[in-house]
């Protein structure tokens, strides 16, 4: 898992002398010592010395300062900085707040502001619900985390977490035109964080957990949604869990399965994994193991995690027990979201033919995907540089557009299958294959595609309750 990626991308300024050849030797430095070139630019030339930025992918910070000294070691050459691209695009931070309207003249504040506001604020003192027009409340969602399960880091903090909510809110606005903002809360206290959300509750349109570690996120989402009248949605659950069943779906177009005859080994039963295996049990899988740091799942084991025991009632009827190398014997999928070289070449290869392996640990999967390759069909991760990316971006910018745009309290799992079905349609026949299952993350028309069919979820949904409504009468 060592290959150069755009997430370690350098630019290393050098001084050198003034040659033709001078770029063709930096670029052969980075190469030999395995980085990757992605641009040379010529700052400035003189008569006697250049002024060049080397910019190249490296695959570790280790690896970076081997490419630098690699430079170094020409002769001639002296590095005068070198930059980490990754750090650059974070300084100071990813998001601003620019006002929808302009504020030109002396009318323009009298209506935006004081005295014209006070009619406003009267207006929804009144009448609560015209906050959802008269305000951003109607297309903002607050990011909300305390920092306990950052991506694969673990419990890092509120601070820490910053970055991955601001790069959230970024793909909120980027991909679906939704105002999201990072609230990064200094507690781990579950009663807290309720608190805390339900009082800040009255600026958003919704409420996007992430990173908060199972199963604390289970109980903040349940009371949340109870106590809310605005929809909650815990993307490291339902996210991921879309996004794998929309993966599926065109896997098995792939492979010539159905969905109601394959057998599946999940691999992790925290938040992602306890998602994930009740939505492909809602879309139609019958048979689902799971498996846990010691193996199988099964009915009879005692667990003190409620969502442990609602895994070994709900799954494994076959009743397997072993690691989980063993169990995946014979299964048609293999789903990993625990963590990363815990499933072996040699157990792909007993799996069953034209078998599919999602290994979605980040940043390093259940296996490398080059080995799963040489047995299974079709095989996806959650990185970039690979193909078939599974990520949650193609999954909650859309949930929310179309939560916000139905004006609903309530993401039903009807939504979540539709959502699912709704990225799988955009990959066509003629583009499907093993190595396209899953549209682009940027692809323009994702997020619209799974806002739309939210949105139909949601008017069957009125639609129905007014014929139940109308029956009673």
């Amino acid at each position: 898992m060592a290959n150069p990626s755009p997430g370690y991308s350098i630019t290393v300024r050098v001084e050198a002398p003034s040659s033709y050849q001078v770029t063709s030797e930096l670029a052969a430095a980075v190469g030999a010592a395995g980085g990757q070139v992605t641009a040379l630019d010529v700052v400035e030339s003189h008569a006697d010395r250049m002024v060049v930025d080397v910019t190249a992918n490296t695959s570790s910070p280790e690896h970076a300062d081997s490419v630098a000294d690699a430079i170094r070691g020409i002769q001639g050459v002296t590095v005068e900085h070198v930059s980490d691209r990754t750090f650059l695009i974070h300084l100071g931070g990813k998001l601003e707040v620019v006002p929808k309207v302009e504020l030109r003249n002396r009318d323009d504040l009298s209506r935006a502001y004081t005295p014209g506001v006070a009619r406003v604020c009267r207006a929804i003192a009144d009448d609560e619900k015209l906050a959802r027009n008269l305000t951003v409340k109607r297309n903002t969602i607050a990011v909300v985390t305390d920092g306990s399960a950052v991506l694969g880091l673990g419990n890092i903090g509120p601070s820490a977490a910053l970055p991955v909510m601001e790069g959230k809110a970024a793909l909120f606005k980027q991909f679906a035109d939704v105002d999201a903002w990072p609230v990064c809360i200094d507690t781990q206290d579950t009663d807290e964080i309720v608190k805390i959300v339900k009082a800040i509750a009255p600026v958003y349109g919704g409420v996007n957990l992430e990173d908060i570690a199972a199963p604390r996120c289970f109980e903040i989402e349940a009371r949340l949604r109870e106590e809310l009248d605005i929809p909650v949605f815990h993307d490291d659950q339902h996210g991921t869990a879309i996004v794998v069943l929309a993966a599926l779906n065109n896997a098995l177009r792939v492979v010539d399965k159905k969905i109601e005859d394959i057998e599946v080994v999940v691999s992790g039963v925290g938040a992602a994994g306890h998602a994930v295996i009740q939505l492909l049990l809602a879309a139609g899988v019958r048979k689902i193991v799971a498996a846990g740091r010691n193996g199988a799942i099964a009915r009879g084991q005692e667990h003190a995690d409620e969502h442990r025991r609602w895994i070994a009632e709900n799954t494994n009827e076959q009743g397997l027990t072993g690691s989980l190398n063993e169990i995946v014997a014979g299964a048609d999928v293999f789903i990993g979201v625990s963590a990363p070289d815990v499933l072996t070449e040699e157990a792909v290869a007993t799996m069953a033919p034209r078998s599919i392996v999602f290994a979605l640990a980040n940043p390093d999967p259940e296996i490398d995907p080059v080995k799963a390759g040489r047995h299974a069909a079709v095989v996806a991760t959650g990185r970039s540089d690979y193909p078939n990316q599974i990520n949650n971006v193609l999954a909650f910018p859309g949930v929310f557009r179309g939560l916000l745009d139905a004006g609903v309290n309530d993401v039903t799992t009807e939504m979540l299958v539709a959502a699912a079905a709704a990225i799988s349609s955009n990959v066509s026949d003629e583009e499907l294959n093993e190595s396209y299952i899953i549209p682009s993350v940027f692809d323009r028309d994702v997020a619209r595609d799974v806002a739309d069919a939210i949105v139909a979820v949601a008017e069957r949904d009125r639609e129905r309750q007014q014929h139940e409504t109308a029956a009673a009468v």
